[in-house]
């Protein structure tokens, strides 16, 4: 069975054709803002502008007749950029006429890392610019057991370097800048239970830059902190419950000092630590079309006329009917 899949949750903008074995394809085409942020409105119009001319551009290399179902992002995200790719997946749908499947986006990430590494049943720390979570599965689906209170961490990154006067994305700029950094400062370590925020460590990390620190220092506390505060919520639900895996998702998973922090706190506690490849981390369409094709081989699919977006849409509403 072959599936075709579409992320556009936010700035990324991806379209990737799965089988069961493997990749065949993936395009990305993302939304790079000229300057500032990210605008919901100005991704949905990148969305809008470009997601025609990626399929046609997939279409060159894969037979559209080969496709045996189409996946999209149903969310979470932003609910204009959500809103283009799910017309452009109910269309493709229609046309071709293929199943349908509404994915949610986080449960992808979780599901493609599995597939891609081998982890069979990890505590995943998902971490991505508008989220990030703890979660592991408990019984018939997946749980969440800590979560930002505020901002993920790539959205806490990027608006450290936008403070900066860095562009986006900022995250892999910070983990450069980092690399470099020599003076550790004292920065708001704020971890409530298992959950945990960032917006207070942004303000106090601008403010040390505007003292006169240099950027590679701040940047430095500032992963050094960050990063600290998830490998101790991973740790603690690894011992919670009492796992010996730990898979690490999403666009910052690609941070080779979190990933290092990990790995160290893994080998104390005799787990294994596994993270996909940095092209399947990030926002994807390969790891929607997975997650659809799973899903429909399990029964699931998706009827036009229920194919409305969830902005908010979480992991634990999902029943996962899968090992």
């Amino acid at each position: 069975m072959i599936a075709l899949g579409i992320e556009g949750t936010a700035w990324s903008l991806s379209v990737g054709v799965v089988d069961e074995k493997d990749v065949i394809a993936l395009l990305n085409d993302p939304y790079i803002p000229k300057e500032g942020g990210i605008h919901p409105r100005e991704a949905s119009q990148h969305h809008s502008e470009k997601i025609a001319p990626l399929l046609s551009r997939l279409f060159e290399t894969v037979d559209k007749n080969s496709i045996d179902l189409i996946a999209f992002s149903q969310g979470p995200g932003m609910g204009p950029c959500l809103r283009v790719i799910a017309t452009a997946a109910r269309l493709l749908a229609l046309k071709l006429k293929r199943p349908l499947v509404g994915v949610n986006h986080c449960l992808a990430h979780v599901e493609v890392g599995r597939w891609k590494t081998g982890a069979k049943k990890p505590v995943a720390l998902y971490v991505s610019g508008g989220n990030s979570q703890v979660i592991a599965r408990r019984g018939e689906r997946y749980r969440v057991f800590g979560e930002t209170l505020d901002i993920g961490i790539g959205n806490a990154l990027d608006k450290l370097a936008r403070h900066m006067g860095l562009k986006h994305p900022g995250g892999p700029k910070i983990e450069k800048l980092a690399e470099r950094g020599e003076k550790y400062y004292s920065l708001p370590y704020v971890v409530k239970g298992m959950d945990f925020s960032f917006s207070g460590m942004v303000t106090a990390a601008q403010k040390l830059y505007d003292s006169g620190i240099s950027m590679e220092n701040v940047a430095f506390s500032f992963q050094e902190t960050a990063f600290a505060m998830l490998t101790e919520v991973t740790e603690r639900a690894l011992a919670y419950l009492d796992l010996d895996e730990v898979l690490l998702v999403g666009g910052v998973a690609a941070n080779r000092r979190l990933q290092d922090m990990l790995k160290i706190m893994c080998q104390d506690r005799g787990a294994k630590f596994f993270v996909p490849p940095k092209e399947l981390a990030g926002d994807n369409g390969a790891m929607i079309a997975y997650t659809g094709l799973l899903m429909y081989k399990h029964g699931y699919e998706t009827p036009v006329e229920e194919s409305y977006v969830k902005p908010d849409f979480r992991i634990e509403d999902v029943i996962v009917n899968w090992d």
